[in-house]
């Protein structure tokens, strides 16, 4: 970040590895120009053994696996999705609420980092395996702390693989392992307990049962409906690792991974940053209330059903959308570069001399999201920013329209995240959720800075919140 804010938009990091930091000639060009993924994603991001659409090199390849699922994570479709509001009222209203109130009204201070991950695993797992098919962290504590435990104990370890493949392989030949022979056990624990996930939704399908909209297995069905042997499109299987199952088991583990990680990490530092701030809370909660029917505990009930208000109506609403967006900006939870390699014909990028082809070069949200030219005070959480304010004009629209080419949460262009439309609908509801019918308190922050990584989180991991009845 130095060195960008000293010696401009790109910077050599070493003697194949660029780094850039703005839009035009920068990430315009790399992420919606058709640059490839470098095998640091491969090395590290494979499940199963075999590939899935994050660790893909090839654009096309990427592609076509694409088409499978994108439908099924528009925003159009997870609006209007009947088994996706099915999923939010079961595990709001008899999961995520009653523990909310009985921690509120024994005034039980609790960790809201791990209640986060224990709230976007259910989610995410549900609308991919059904209800019945997935996980319930929220109610079941000693299941979610051991596999939460397994999933992030690996992290310390990806540096190896990504960074330093050819040392890490050359080393185990000596029987130097520089990554532990337990790390490898923990992700067999992960996979484990994904494929229980797969073989219950496909148990589902193949049983010809109608199902109910909440243990409909929305994601698995796409894919397994894909990958039929029968169909001509149906990707070809050129050795054991593009088998089917294994392949549908790669794919739907990254999504469970992304999916609960960065938004339970995103809801963790929207929760500290507005615990520090009563009066904001207090907005946010008229605004909420706006809501019909709102988010109340205990429910209101229409037509003998717990009814929460339609996603379209809490995505409106402008102060939850400004809070939201801040905290992605200033707490991205991959703040970490995305590396891509130039194509072998080469390339000027900002402004710099021919690049050849090959060379590394990667962008990354952190910096993106600290440029002072386009967010003033970059440092400080400032959601107003993201608000439009009465009579503000044509300047006040251009300002909020820049922020948002240079907001890159998500990434950008044909291999931006796709559950992108997920997140910020599960973070939305999640966050209504709370402040509809609670107030939140630091107990303790302590550890809370960011660590350094890909993907973030508190140094701590950890965020004692005490949750108090409005």
């Amino acid at each position: 970040m130095d060195s960008l804010e000293k010696k401009g938009p790109i910077v050599r990091l070493g003697p194949n590895d660029i780094s850039i930091n703005c839009v035009e000639g920068g990430i315009k060009t790399v992420y919606s120009g058709g640059f490839e993924k470098p095998n640091w994603y491969p090395n590290v991001f494979f499940n199963f053994g075999a590939t899935n659409m994050f660790s893909m090199k090839s654009g096309k390849q990427h592609s076509v696996q694409k088409r499978m699922i994108s439908n099924v994570y528009s925003k159009s479709y997870l609006q209007s999705s009947h088994e996706l509001h099915s999923i939010a009222e079961k595990i709001m209203y008899t999961r995520y609420l009653p523990l909310l109130e009985s921690l509120a009204t024994s005034k039980t201070p609790i960790d809201v980092h791990e209640l986060n991950f224990a709230v976007t695993m259910d989610t995410i797992n549900a609308y991919i395996f059904g209800l019945n098919n997935s996980s319930n962290f929220i109610e079941d504590v000693k299941t979610r702390q051991y596999l939460l435990h397994e999933y992030q104990c690996r992290r310390p370890y990806i540096f190896y693989d990504q960074e330093l493949p050819g040392l890490t392989t050359i080393f185990s030949r000596f029987g130097i392992n520089l990554v532990p022979k337990w790390v490898d056990q923990a992700s067999k624990t992960i996979e484990d307990f994904c494929m229980k996930m797969c073989n219950a939704a496909r148990c589902s399908i193949e049983s010809g049962t109608n199902l109910s909209p909440e243990n409909t297995p929305t994601v698995y069905k796409m894919l397994y409906q894909s990958f039929a042997p029968h169909k001509s499109d149906a990707p070809s299987i050129s050795n054991p690792h593009d088998d089917p199952t294994l392949r549908i088991a790669s794919e739907l583990l990254d999504q469970l991974a992304a999916g609960h990680e960065t938004s339970g990490i995103s809801a963790t530092y929207a929760i500290y940053s507005l615990s520090q701030n009563a009066s904001l809370q207090s907005a946010l909660r008229k605004e909420l209330l706006t809501l019909s029917p709102p988010i109340s505990y205990p429910p209101q009930i229409q037509n003998n059903t717990q009814t929460l208000p339609s996603p379209r109506a809490i995505d409106a609403l402008p102060l939850l959308h400004a809070i939201l967006m801040e905290t992605l900006r200033l707490y991205a939870p991959i703040p970490g570069p995305q590396p891509r390699e130039t194509p072998y014909t080469g390339v000027s990028l900002a402004g710099s001399p021919p690049l050849p082809g090959g060379v590394r070069v990667s962008a990354q949200a952190y910096s993106l999201h600290r440029n002072a030219d386009v967010f003033p005070e970059p440092e400080v959480w400032k959601p107003e920013r993201w608000l439009a304010t009465e009579g503000e004009g044509k300047e006040g629209r251009d300002r909020r329209e820049e922020m948002g080419r240079w907001f890159w949460a998500f990434g950008s262009g044909g291999r931006m995240c796709v559950g992108s439309n997920f997140a910020m609908q599960e973070m939305k509801l999640l966050l209504a959720t709370i402040y509809s019918n609670y107030s939140t308190h630091l107990v303790d922050a302590s550890r809370i800075e960011m660590r350094d990584a890909y993907t973030t989180g508190p140094e701590g991991n950890r965020l004692i919140v005490q949750f108090k009845l409005t």
